[in-house]
């Protein structure tokens, strides 16, 4: 029976440490990095879908939900208007399945493994 609620205490804290819960910041001191929007899929390294219901949001995977309160955000994201101060460009997609990532290499800026 240990086992039993062992698996599931785990299967818990792995589902939820890529969670995409995210605050806004309005400033950079106070984001964990800065993201841009940009206008083409093909230019973006991450596709993300605005989720607005919480319960939906899990992994690392472009489903990302907004939050108003900073201490419920897994990350703190500053938008920029330029793309020489961004560390991560995003497309918003319409359609959760169109989300997703493009450059793989970008996906460590979202894991909350600190």
């Amino acid at each position: 029976m240990r086992g039993l609620y062992f698996l599931l205490f785990s299967s818990v804290l792995v589902s939820n440490a890529y969670s995409q819960k995210l605050f806004i910041a309005k400033y950079a001191s106070d984001a964990d990095f800065k993201v841009i929007v940009v206008e083409q899929p093909s230019q973006a390294d991450l596709k993300v879908y605005n989720e607005k219901v919480v319960s939906q949001v899990k992994g690392n995977s472009g489903i990302w939900y907004f939050t108003k309160m900073r201490s419920e955000a897994d990350k703190k994201i500053l938008f920029v208007k330029y793309l020489s101060e961004a560390d991560l460009k995003i497309y918003f997609v319409n359609h959760r399945s169109q989300a997703g990532w493009i450059s793989e290499e970008k996906k460590s800026l979202l894991n909350n493994r600190e």
